[in-house]
C-alpha cells in the first residue's frame, strides 16, 4: 500500500507543478532560482526525453500505455525487493504524470532548468522516471554481488 500511495502523491505533485507553471507564465518565460544554475523555464515537449519524436503523440501514448501496463504487470506477477519494487513505482509515477499531460494537454509541460549542467529542461515526472531507473540499477548491483 506503501508504494501505491507514493505514487499517488508524486502524480500530485508533478501535476500541481505543471499546473503553476502553465498558470503564472508564458511559453518561453523563465525565472532564475539560483542565478546561472536553477531556473524555472516553461518548455511545451511534443515529444519525448531530450525533444525526440516531436510531434508523434499517437505513437508516444501507445508506447507509454504500454509500458506502464508491463510495469503493473511486471510488479503484480513477479517478486521484487522493496528497492526494485521502489524503482518501478517511481517509473509508473513519471509515467503515469508524462501520460496525464499528453492526453489532456497534448504536450508535456518541462520547467526545471539547470544552465550549465545540461541543456534540456524537464519536469517532476522525468526526474521520478530518471530516479526509478538508478535505483533498479542499484538494486541489481547489489543483488548481483550477493550471489558471490
Amino acid at each position: 500500500m506503501f508504494y501505491v500511495i507514493l505514487m499517488v502523491v508524486l502524480v500530485i505533485i508533478d501535476q500541481i507543478s505543471k499546473y503553476i507553471v502553465v498558470k503564472n507564465f508564458l511559453e518561453g518565460e523563465t525565472i532564475p532560482l539560483i542565478d546561472n544554475f536553477l531556473h524555472i523555464t516553461y518548455v511545451r515537449n511534443y515529444g519525448v526525453a531530450f525533444g525526440l519524436f516531436q510531434g508523434k503523440i499517437n505513437i508516444i501514448g501507445i508506447v507509454t500505455i504500454t509500458a506502464i501496463i508491463m510495469i503493473i504487470y511486471h510488479i503484480i506477477k513477479n517478486k521484487q525487493s522493496p528497492l526494485e519494487k521502489l524503482g518501478f513505482m517511481l517509473i509508473l509515477s513519471g509515467a503515469v504524470g508524462n501520460m496525464i499531460d499528453r492526453i489532456f494537454r497534448r504536450f508535456v509541460v518541462d520547467m526545471i532548468d539547470f544552465r550549465g549542467i545540461w541543456s534540456y529542461v524537464f519536469n517532476g515526472a522525468d526526474a521520478w522516471i530518471n530516479i526509478g531507473v538508478a535505483i533498479i540499477i542499484l538494486d541489481y548491483i547489489i543483488t548481483f554481488n550477493k550471489k558471490d
